[in-house]
């Protein structure tokens, strides 16, 4: 029973219909694993192992039809609504904060029949790529604990690849379900805004975090993130970035037709060669499973950062103030590190506000018409595998590198609006995960998931040795 924790979600569900396996019995490993490697990855914001069972005894009774998700054990994200559990941002501001609702998505969840292990530990309001906070303190790295899996879904990406769960959610503005399965060795999707529902995200995701934000979904593999997302995907009516566009399965041939351009760096800030070589490596399955793989970088990408930069980090912060005036005390390093860089960046006028909004517009305009000859790209998700915790500048082909630029590759196509699905392929001298990024055009998350699983096929998860029982 042990190794089943690290099995796919679609083999977990496979033992489960054969009867092979009850969701009492399959939550028991879990339990096990979460008993056994919590204590070090400090992955959970609420676990309470008797509610689990309870949960599983439940679904093993229950005699309606059942759910795709029937029995699978998942987690979600704390800035995700989820009634019941504590989802409190990792903030001391919102301690002990329990939902009476649930999200749109997580009532999707429960209505497949998923069996909610816990929420997961993130940084101070989600404004980091490092997963710390003075509420429950510091989620480690299950390939190598001085390190970080990353933020803000860095306690649900810890919990995938180390197998306390086997799949769940996280949220993405600037690279938050791709930076932590690049870091831990696991796959995620950040899809378009909307095509998951984000109504009940905390905080919502609205004005530019509307453009900016999506709930997305992280596996171990690209076939279970696929699964997750044509269980959750569809019109949310109450949500108005929410559109009404039908589930697609594109063929192989289909999916040939699409030439997909690759780069592997942005010009501005290096890499490293493990990063260059995934890249190529990637290019290469997907040119043996018969793609056109050609060399193609967007030319406005800087731009695009800029413009990432402006709504991220300086509206970030300006959306934050009114909770945290006469409240600074209160708050965590890394939250209070955010705020520094946007104090430095100064306040935005309202005359730059307006002005940022058109020329995103104007900017997305230009590199969706860019790709029409290239309508899938392949890039790094970041200049770096894990850091080690606190770290913030790095030598990279003899260019120091800092912290924000050194997860650039993220965040263009937040600001794109895009959906980028991320693929485990390689490996730092470490032994640490590189994974690779898979863009599509806004609105064609089926097509960046199906490529990204071509890719999927040719590489696939490694667990973290300490996963192995």
């Amino acid at each position: 029973m042990n190794e089943i924790v690290l099995a796919p979600a679609e083999r977990q569900l496979e033992l489960l219909r054969a009867g092979q396996v009850s969701v009492t019995e399959l939550a028991e490993a879990h339990i096990r694993q979460i008993e056994r490697l919590n204590p070090d990855l400090n992955v959970f914001a609420d676990y309470d192992a008797e509610r689990v069972r309870a949960q599983a005894r439940h679904l093993d009774a229950a005699t309606e039809p059942r759910g795709a998700l029937h029995g699978l054990p998942v987690t979600i994200k704390s800035s995700i609504a989820t009634a019941g559990y504590r989802c409190e941002i990792g903030s001391l501001l919102h301690k002990d904060e329990i939902p009476a609702e649930d999200a749109v998505v997580v009532g999707r969840l429960r209505a497949a029949g998923a069996l909610i292990l816990g929420t997961t530990n993130c940084p101070e309001f989600l404004m980091a790529y490092e997963s710390a906070n003075l509420l429950h303190g510091r989620v480690r790295n299950p390939w190598d604990l001085e390190r970080s899996p990353g933020g803000s879904s860095g306690g649900e990406s810890a919990a995938i690849a180390a197998g306390l769960s086997a799949g769940g959610l996280g949220s993405d503005s600037g690279g938050s379900v791709r930076v932590p399965a690049h870091f831990t060795g696991i796959c995620s999707l950040k899809p378009t805004p909307g095509r998951i529902p984000g109504r009940g995200h905390l905080p919502p995701c609205v004005g530019p975090f509307s453009i900016l934000g999506a709930i997305g979904p992280l596996a171990r593999t690209m076939g279970d993130v696929q699964l997750l997302f044509r269980t959750l995907a569809g019109q949310d009516p109450g949500d108005p970035v929410s559109p009404p566009v039908a589930l697609r399965t594109p063929s192989l041939d289909e999916l040939r037709a699409c030439k997909v351009g690759y780069f592997e760096d942005d010009g501005l800030v290096p890499v490293t060669d493990e990063t260059r070589s995934a890249v190529r490596a990637a290019a290469q399955a997907l040119r043996e499973t018969g793609f056109r793989v050609e060399p193609f970088r967007p030319r406005a990408l800087e731009q695009l950062r800029k413009i990432w930069w402006t709504f991220f980090v300086q509206c970030g912060a300006m959306f934050y103030e009114p909770e945290i005036r006469g409240r600074r005390d209160r708050l965590s390093p890394i939250f209070a590190e955010f705020l520094s860089i946007a104090e430095a960046a100064g306040p935005l006028t309202a005359t730059e506000l307006l002005n940022a909004w058109a020329e995103l517009d104007l900017l997305r305009s230009r590199v969706l018409a860019e790709m029409k000859e290239f309508p899938v790209l392949l890039c790094p998700v970041a200049s770096i595998p894990a850091f080690r915790h606190d770290e913030r500048t790095w030598s990279v082909e003899g260019q120091s590198v800092s912290y924000l630029d050194a997860v650039r590759y993220t965040q263009w196509f937040n600001a794109l609006a895009a959906p980028a699905a991320v693929v485990p392929v390689g490996k730092s001298p470490e032994g640490l995960p590189i994974g690779v990024q898979v863009v599509a055009r806004p609105f064609q998350d089926e097509t960046a998931l199906a490529v990204a699983a071509c890719v999927d096929a040719a590489f696939g998860y490694c667990p973290p040795p300490i996963a192995l029982i």
